[in-house]
C-alpha cells in the first residue's frame, strides 16, 4: 500500500538550563495525529543547535538532575575553558558540545495509534544554555533572558498496514461523552506517598493512563502563593507543628473556631523551606517523611502533565483572611491551563465562570456531605442535589461522594443505587465520583478487591460515572482499560506461557466459610482451575475437609466442646480443639465459621454468611469436583505421623476415597496429592496419573542443589510461601529471590501462595493492589499456580487483554518492580534489613517413614449411619471388624509407611 505521512510543528516553551520530560506536552500536540497509524514511525527534529533531545527516565526527576551534572562535569564553562566560540556567554560552546552529544532528533515506533516506548521512557528536552528563575510566573521569555521557543517538527511515517481507525471499536462506555471515564489522581499517588508531593504527582504520571488528571486542592501562603495540599490545617500532613511549634493559631471556619497551623500563618519561602510532608494515614507507608517540600502549584504545571484538576475547596475562608482565590487564578499566565476547575461554592463558580476565558476548562461543583450547608445559598448539599437543572447554569458537571450513588446499608453492604447518575446525565452534567482509596474498608460486595468497586461504578449495566477521584490512581487506571467490559470474555486456559494456575485455598474461603459446599461452590462458579480440600479426620475415622485440624479456628467448637480442648505439641503450640478427638456425628453439630485472618483491624469477611454452609466429608468433595468443570483437584494431607499413632490413617482413608471416586483412572481431571511430608508423598507414587507437591510452608530464600535433587524424588511441584518468591525490607520488597527459579529450572512446577485481598496482607510494593500481586506472581515471578482465598479476583485479571502481555497495549498493569520504592527511601528511613531467610536443605525436605497405623481397640459409637455411605471410615477400615488389625492391613500398612 501506498505510505502515509503526516506533518506538524509544536512549540515548547522555553525551559530553564536542565533536562526536562515533554512527553505529556508532546503527546496533547499529536494525538489526534497518531490515532490514524496502526504502525509506523515517528520521527521528532529540534530546530535548535543549543538544545538537543533524548529518551530517557519518565519517573524520577533525579535522573535529570544528575544527567545535567554530568553535562556540565565533562563539558567545562567559565573563564578557564578552553574555548573560543563565547559570543553569547560563557555557555555558549558548551551548549553546542552537548547538543551534539545527545542530537537533535529521535524516532520512535508507532504501534495502534501510540508512541510505542518502554513503561519507564520518556522523551526529553534538554536546555544546555542559561535562563532566570522560573519562578518568575508571567514574565515574557526575553523577560526570562530565553531565546526562542524550541520548535520541533514532527513527521509521522506510515508503511504496510492499515490506519489504527480501521482496528476493531472499542467498548462502547455509558458516560455522558460515550469514552473512557477519568482517572483523577488526588494530591497525585496519594495512597503511596504524602499527599500532593513530588513523588506522588511523578508517579501518578508514570504509573496511570496516559491522560490521567492530577488533582490540586489549592491552598495560600500569607503572601498570596498558590500550593496544593488536601485538608485546610498543615498539622497532619507536614512538620510544620515541629518546626514551629508556637504558631498554632484559631480561626472560624464555616462558623466554627478551629485549632491549628494554617497555611496563611506562614510566607511561601517558610514552607518551602523548612516544612516538609509526612503520610497522615498510618496504615501507608511514612518512609518517605520528611523528605518531601510542599508543593506549589507552578510545581505540577511543570511536570506538564496532560490534565490539572484545579480544586477550590475554601475559597470563602481565605477570602475572608484577605487572599482571593479568583484574583489568583486570573492573575495566573496562560501556560496554567486547568481542564477542571471545582468548588464547593456556588457564588464562586459563577463569578469565576464569568471573567475567566474558559476554552476547554470545565467548571465543576463539589458536594460535600448531605447535611452540609453550602455557604452561597444557606442551603444543604442534600438539598442543592434536588435541584440539578439549577446546577446546570453554571457547572458541566459535579463531583460528589461516591455514596452519592452507590449507598451502603447499616452493615456495610450496598442498597440498590440512587438515579444520581442518570438524572445528572439526562440534563447534559457529568458526574465525578470521590472517595476511592485500596486502603480503607470498603462494602463486603466486593471482598476486599478495589477494583471491584470501581467497576461497580464505571462498568455496570445502567450507568457509568464521567471520572474517579482516587488516592490509587494506577488501580483505577487498570480497572478502566483492563477490567471492565471484560467479565464475559473467555478464561484463557492455563499454561506455561499463557497463565499459571488458579488453585483454590479452602475453596473460596474469602466469601464463605472455607471448605463447606457454598466455599466450593462459588470456587467453581468464579472459574477456579483447581478446589482443594485439606483432609481431616474425625476420632472415628472420617476423613472431611476443613482448614485446620484445631475446629475452633473454623467452627463453633469454642463453645460447643471448649471441655475437649488440649495442646498436642506434634499439632501446634497451643490449646486447641481438635477433630480427631470428636466423632463425625459431634462435628455435624457444628457450624462452620468464616475465617477473617484481619479481623482484628476491622477487616472482616462476609459477616452476613459467616456461618453458611456444611461441612464437606471427601467423598462428598471428590463427587462435586467429578460433577463440575474444574480442571483438577488438590488434596492436602497433614499430620499424618501422629494421626497414624492415635490408630488414623488418613493416607489410607484418603487412597481409598480418590479409587473409589474413580480418580485412579481419571483422565479429564488432574489430582494433586499435597503433604509437608515427603513420606506422604511417596505413599502415592503408586498412582502414576497423579501429581504430588511438596507444601514448603516455612520461608526460604532459595533452595540447595542437594535439596532441589531430593525434592525430585518426591515431588512434581512445591508450594511455597509468599515471603519465599522476594526479600523484604520494611514491608517493601528489595529484590527476588531465587526460590522459583531454582525449582524451575529441575523441571518442578510452583505454586505460591497464599494470597489475599486485604490490603494489610499486601507490601507497599503491590500499591494495596491484589491484582498487582497477581500480575508479579504470573508475568514476572512466573509461577505456575496461585493458591488464592479469592480465585474470582485472579479470575477477572486473566479475562482481561491486559493478561496477554504480548499484546501492544495503551496501558497494562504493571507487576511490581523489587527495590524501585525502597530505593526512593532517605538514608536512614527504613530499620536495617533483617539478614535473608535459610537456603532450603536436604534435611528440611526428607521426613522419617511414616509410622503404622496404630490399632486402637475403641467403646466409642459408630458414625450415624446417614454419614457410613459418604464417608471414609479408616478406623473401621484398619480396625477390622471387631477391632483387630488384620495382618494383610498390617503388611500393607507398614509398606506404605516405608515408601520413599
Amino acid at each position: 500500500m501506498a505510505a502515509k505521512w503526516a506533518q506538524k510543528t509544536v512549540v515548547v516553551p522555553a525551559h530553564r538550563r536542565g533536562c526536562h520530560l515533554i512527553t505529556p506536552k508532546i503527546l496533547r500536540e499529536i494525538e489526534g495525529d497518531l490515532a490514524g497509524f496502526k504502525c509506523g514511525l515517528a520521527h521528532f527534529f529540534l530546530q535548535h543547535t543549543s538544545a538537543s533531545l533524548t529518551i530517557n527516565e519518565n519517573y524520577d526527576s533525579d535522573v535529570q538532575a544528575d544527567t545535567e551534572t554530568f553535562l556540565n562535569r565533562i563539558v567545562p564553562e567559565g573563564h578557564d575553558a578552553p574555548w573560543k566560540h563565547t559570543m553569547e556567554g560563557p555557555d555558549d560552546m558548551p551548549a553546542h558540545i552537548k547538543s551534539s552529544m545527545f542530537g537533535c532528533a529521535l524516532t520512535i515506533p508507532i504501534t495502534d495509534g501510540r508512541l510505542n516506548m518502554g513503561t519507564w521512557q520518556g522523551i526529553w528536552l534538554c536546555e544546555h544554555r542559561d535562563h532566570a528563575s522560573p519562578r518568575k510566573i508571567g514574565a515574557s521569555p526575553d523577560q526570562m533572558g530565553a531565546r526562542y521557543p524550541h520548535m520541533f517538527l514532527i513527521l509521522l511515517l506510515l508503511h504496510g498496514a492499515n490506519a489504527a481507525s480501521n482496528a476493531p471499536a472499542g467498548p462502547k462506555w455509558q458516560t455522558l461523552s460515550g469514552r473512557p471515564p477519568q482517572v483523577i489522581a488526588r494530591g497525585g499517588f496519594s495512597g503511596l506517598f504524602p499527599d500532593s508531593s513530588q513523588f506522588a504527582y511523578q508517579f501518578a504520571l508514570s504509573t496511570s493512563l496516559p491522560d490521567v488528571v492530577l488533582f490540586c486542592d489549592l491552598q495560600f501562603s500569607s503572601d498570596g502563593m498558590g500550593f496544593c495540599k488536601t485538608g485546610l490545617l498543615l498539622d497532619n500532613s507536614t512538620t510544620v507543628s515541629e518546626t514551629f511549634p508556637k504558631m498554632q493559631k484559631t480561626y472560624k471556619v464555616h462558623g466554627e473556631d478551629v485549632l491549628g497551623w494554617f497555611s496563611l500563618e506562614f510566607t511561601a519561602d517558610q514552607l518551602a523551606q523548612n516544612v516538609t510532608l509526612i503520610q497522615n494515614i498510618f496504615s501507608r507507608p511514612s518512609t518517605f517523611d520528611g523528605a518531601l517540600g510542599m508543593y506549589m502549584l507552578d510545581d505540577v504545571v511543570e511536570l506538564h502533565p496532560p490534565q490539572i484538576w484545579l480544586n477550590v475547596q475554601y475559597n470563602s475562608f481565605f477570602l475572608e483572611n484577605k487572599l482571593s482565590s479568583e484574583d489568583y487564578i486570573l492573575a495566573l499566565p496562560k501556560e496554567f491551563s486547568f481542564t477542571y476547575i471545582s468548588s464547593t461554592e456556588i457564588e464562586f463558580l459563577k463569578s469565576l465562570g464569568g471573567k475567566l476565558k474558559k476554552g476547554k476548562t470545565k467548571f465543576i461543583f463539589r458536594f460535600l456531605n448531605e447535611n452540609v450547608i453550602e455557604p452561597s445559598t444557606k442551603k444543604t448539599y442534600g438539598e442543592l442535589l434536588k435541584d440539578l437543572k439549577s446546577i446546570k447554569e453554571f457547572a458541566a458537571g459535579i463531583l460528589v461522594p461516591k455514596t452519592y450513588i452507590w449507598p451502603l446499608n447499616k452493615d456495610l453492604y450496598l442498597s440498590p443505587p440512587t438515579s444520581l447518575v442518570k438524572d445528572a446525565h439526562a440534563l447534559g452534567l457529568e458526574v465525578y465520583a470521590a472517595g476511592f482509596a485500596n486502603d480503607i474498608p470498603l462494602s463486603y460486595n466486593y471482598s476486599y478487591d478495589p477494583s471491584a468497586e470501581y467497576l461497580q461504578f464505571i462498568d455496570n449495566q445502567e450507568f457509568s460515572v464521567d471520572g474517579v477521584l482516587t488516592d490509587f490512581p494506577p488501580t483505577a487506571s487498570g480497572a478502566v482499560a483492563c477490567l471492565a467490559h471484560s467479565k464475559g470474555n473467555p478464561l484463557p486456559p492455563p499454561g506455561k506461557d499463557i497463565r499459571p494456575l488458579i488453585i483454590t485455598h479452602n475453596g473460596a474461603s474469602g466469601m464463605f466459610a472455607g471448605s463447606t459446599d457454598l466455599a466450593y461452590e462459588q470456587a467453581i462458579k468464579d472459574a477456579a482451575d483447581i478446589i482443594d480440600c485439606s483432609v481431616r479426620m474425625s476420632k472415628d475415622g472420617v476423613a472431611f475437609c476443613m482448614h485446620s485440624a484445631d475446629l475452633s479456628i473454623t467452627t463453633t467448637a469454642a463453645t460447643a466442646f471448649v471441655s475437649k480442648a488440649s495442646t498436642v505439641q506434634e499439632i501446634q503450640n497451643k490449646s486447641g480443639i481438635y477433630s480427631f478427638d470428636l466423632s463425625w456425628s459431634e462435628i455435624q453439630t457444628l457450624k462452620p465459621e468464616i475465617l477473617s485472618p484481619f479481623a482484628q483491624a476491622g477487616l472482616k469477611r462476609n459477616p452476613a454468611v459467616k456461618n453458611a454452609g456444611r461441612f464437606m466429608t471427601l467423598p462428598q468433595f471428590l463427587d462435586m469436583a467429578k460433577a463440575s468443570n474444574v480442571s483438577g483437584i488438590l488434596v492436602d494431607i497433614e499430620d499424618a505421623p501422629y494421626l497414624a499413632k492415635r490408630g488414623l490413617g488418613v493416607v489410607e482413608a484418603v487412597s481409598s476415597a480418590l479409587t473409589k471416586a474413580g480418580y485412579d483412572k481419571e483422565t479429564k481431571q488432574q489430582v494433586y496429592i499435597q503433604s509437608e511430608d515427603s513420606s506422604v508423598l511417596s505413599a502415592f507414587k503408586k498412582f502414576s496419573g497423579f501429581k504430588r507437591v511438596l507444601n514448603l510452608e516455612v520461608e526460604i530464600s532459595g533452595a540447595s542443589k542437594p535439596s532441589v535433587d531430593d525434592v525430585k524424588k518426591y515431588a512434581d511441584a512445591v508450594r511455597i510461601h509468599r515471603g519465599s518468591v522476594a526479600q523484604i525490607n520494611g514491608y517493601f520488597m528489595t529484590h527476588f529471590t531465587s526460590t522459583v527459579s531454582s525449582f524451575q529450572a529441575a523441571n518442578l512446577s510452583v505454586f505460591v501462595g497464599v494470597l489475599k485481598n486485604e490490603f494489610m496482607n499486601l507490601g507497599f510494593d503491590f500499591f494495596a493492589d491484589p491484582t498487582v500481586e497477581i500480575v508479579t506472581y504470573s508475568s514476572a515471578v512466573l509461577a505456575d499456580g496461585l493458591v488464592t482465598d479469592y480465585p474470582a479476583t485472579a479470575a477477572s485479571y486473566f479475562r482481561s487483554p491486559c493478561s496477554d502481555m504480548s499484546l501492544n497495549l495503551s496501558y497494562s498493569i504493571l507487576p511490581a518492580q523489587p527495590g524501585a520504592l525502597v530505593n526512593l527511601a532517605a538514608p536512614g528511613a527504613l530499620a536495617p534489613a533483617a539478614g535473608p531467610a535459610p537456603l532450603l536443605e536436604p534435611t528440611d525436605v526428607v521426613d522419617p517413614p511414616l509410622p503404622p497405623v496404630k490399632a486402637v481397640i475403641t467403646a466409642d459409637a459408630p458414625a450415624p449411619t446417614g454419614a457410613a455411605d459418604n464417608t471414609t471410615s479408616a478406623a473401621g477400615s484398619n480396625a477390622g471388624r471387631n477391632g483387630i488389625l488384620g495382618a494383610a492391613a498390617a503388611v500393607a500398612l507398614l509398606s506404605l509407611g516405608f515408601l520413599h
